[in-house]
């Protein structure tokens, strides 16, 4: 007997025929003693048609965050309504539960939710009645009692996190591409898809662009130790595992994958006082509303009249609100002025095979100045290199600096 979590993405239930055809997989895979949890998104593009629906009734002026939630959380809802009606059609007793009801308790970050704990009493009894459990993903509940969603990808972190909850033995993501790939596909038709990947080095690559994981997932299975498989819906085929460590080692790659995000905008604070207290006080704001900051670089401006530029990174859909906060504090500084640069994209090279290995950012640069791309901001971790770049170049970034770590595959 096991207890099994199971994901399924939009794309994997965005047909009452695709429904049906994952209740059959699910009872096919599910041996008679089993115990199952099946977490779900929205249906196919139901989340993108809601903010569709929101946007033709909404001032932008106002602050609707919590109603948006209130609205995109109903697209799980209706997914695991008809999975419920599926497995009973098969015969196979199931009850449906919101991610309140399943006990998933967050913070009040409307739209960017955090998972605070998970209270699973609920899930357990219904299983216990040898029932399938159908949780909706990508939902919380405040400690108010509002619905919280937990960002794109967040059933991702629902059904990693219950699986930890639960203590169950395995948790599978099923989507629709079959493991997780050196480089996006769709951009490097020749990347290699890997057999395992540690959670340090998937965190990484999910928080660099890889859109394959929510990095918060990865976090949740980091933190309760839960072995994640990744596969594709529609066959059979083993995907990549994510676990601590390598069950084989694998020596043929230093770099593990090659990753690029689109999403991203630049800022940049010009003549800013270079005393202290000021870099505190720009992030803090920006960190009370939520503001995600990545890649930070600090250049001197002018040594005789001590102020410096600041240059960092935000996500896309953070520009309006994280614009009007650094402007405001510029103008409390008196600095210069403001820059946001939207036509930009970030590249990334990562793995923990860098430690120990001197040359790969030498390798990097110079892929991507045969490619004759420019580099306008550089970051670097551990196990990671990140390069922002202009948006339109990055498909040939990635294809070149690829070609540059993976020639022998």
């Amino acid at each position: 007997m096991a207890l099994v979590v199971k994901k399924f993405g939009g794309s994997s239930v965005a047909t009452p025929e695709k429904i049906l055809a994952v209740a059959q997989r699910v009872l096919a895979e599910k041996s008679l003693e089993d115990k199952v949890v099946v977490v779900v998104s929205a249906m196919g593009d139901t989340t993108d048609d809601l903010i569709s629906l929101a946007n033709a009734v909404m001032d932008p002026v106002y602050n609707n965050s919590r109603e948006m939630d209130m609205l995109l959380a109903t697209g799980e809802q209706i997914s695991i309504a008809l999975l419920s009606m599926a497995f009973a059609r098969l015969g196979q007793p199931a009850i449906s539960l919101t991610g309140m009801q399943a006990g998933v308790q967050s913070n009040t970050a409307y739209g960017k939710g955090r998972i605070l704990d998970i209270t699973p009493e609920r899930v357990l009894a219904e299983l216990n009645k040898g029932k399938i459990v159908v949780v909706a993903g990508f939902q919380g509940v405040t400690p108010d009692g509002d619905i919280i969603t937990l960002g794109r990808g967040g059933s991702d972190t629902s059904a990693v996190a219950l699986a930890g909850a639960l203590r169950a033995d395995a948790c599978e993501i099923f989507t629709d591409v079959d493991g997780i790939y050196s480089a996006d596909p769709r951009v490097v038709p020749t990347a290699r898809k890997m057999k395992e990947i540690t959670y340090n080095e998937m965190l990484e690559m999910a928080r660099l662009g890889a859109g394959v994981m929510q990095p918060r997932s990865v976090e949740m299975g980091k933190f309760y130790g839960v072995p994640i498989h990744v596969r594709s819906t529609f066959t059979q085929n083993e995907g990549t595992f994510i676990r601590e460590e390598y069950t084989v080692e694998e020596k043929e790659f230093i770099i593990r994958g090659v990753t690029h995000d689109t999403n991203v905008a630049k800022i940049a604070v010009l003549g800013v006082p270079d005393r202290p207290g000021i870099a505190y006080k720009l992030f803090s704001a920006l960190a009370e509303a939520n503001i995600d900051v990545d890649m930070i670089v600090q250049s001197v401006r002018s040594t005789q009249k001590n102020i410096i530029d600041m240059v960092f990174t935000i996500a896309q859909p953070d520009i309006v609100q994280a614009r009007q906060i650094v402007e405001k504090i510029g103008e409390e500084l008196g600095t210069m002025g403001v820059q946001v640069e939207e036509n930009v994209a970030k590249v990334s090279v990562v793995g923990a095979g860098m430690l120990g290995n001197p040359g790969i950012a030498a390798n990097m640069f110079g892929a991507l100045a045969d490619a004759e791309i420019n580099i306008e901001v550089i970051s670097t971790s551990e196990i990671s290199i990140s390069c922002v770049i202009k948006a339109e170049q990055v498909n040939e970034a990635v294809q070149a600096i690829h070609a540059r770590f993976f020639s022998a595959s």
